[in-house]
């Protein structure tokens, strides 16, 4: 997983509450597991006028022009806005890969769905909580100014306007020192190789026929 670092993105608007995670990317393609490759399945029934197929080439279906990453004002979007509850519904990790491999690095909302905001963060996509007066006022911004990004500074917990207003917001410290170490659970895992590798040699000394292959075992 990337470090998660300092950086000024471009905001995308999505004006709904409730966005499922079937929404965020339909069943049909969660097959694959591996986690690249769905950016362009994204929202597939809001970008697309047709049905999406796993392993379809997605240039030539027809797009839907009111949808809102189909606009160019909103193309290379790095932060989605979003209302409450985003991120309901059944789990699935290929919710925070498609938005991750789409291009959002972070995503704002007055709330989220508890097991969405989990696997977002395990996957290295920043889950910001802000009030819905805030997040209203964004989207006025947004609409109104083309071109609109946000910086977004982990470390410090603050978001800046392109006016200057900063927004402070709270995130649990664990996975604020994953998301800026790049910090996945293999990853945290990894961490303590030395002590896992000592570990299986002591436990294969002390219990040598518990590694007796088959040849061994038959003979």
């Amino acid at each position: 997983m990337k470090k998660f670092t300092r950086f000024e993105g471009a905001v995308a608007p999505l004006d709904r509450a409730n966005v499922d995670t079937d929404l965020i990317i339909p069943k049909q393609f969660l097959k694959s597991i591996k986690r690249t490759g769905f950016g362009v399945n994204l929202f597939d029934e809001l970008r697309y006028m047709d049905e999406g197929q796993p392993g379809q080439d997605c240039a030539n279906r027809p797009v839907n022009p009111d949808f809102v990453l189909n606009k160019p004002r909103y193309q290379n979007a790095e932060v989605l806005l979003a209302r409450r509850n985003f991120g309901c519904g059944s789990s699935r990790e290929h919710a925070p890969w498609a938005l991750e491999d789409f291009g959002f690095r972070v995503v704002i909302a007055p709330s989220f769905a508890d097991i969405f905001y989990n696997n977002a963060f395990k996957n290295g996509l920043l889950l910001v909580v802000l009030d819905e007066d805030t997040v209203d006022r964004l989207f006025k911004a947004v609409e109104a100014n083309e071109g609109y990004a946000l910086d977004v500074d982990l470390e410090r917990q603050q978001i800046t306007t392109p006016d200057g207003e900063q927004l402070s917001f709270d995130v649990d410290a664990f996975r604020k020192h994953c998301l800026l170490e790049g910090l996945d659970d293999i990853g945290i895992t990894l961490q303590d190789e030395d002590a896992i590798r000592e570990f299986e040699v002591g436990h294969r000394a002390k219990r040598p026929w518990l590694f007796r292959d088959n040849a061994s075992t038959s003979a």
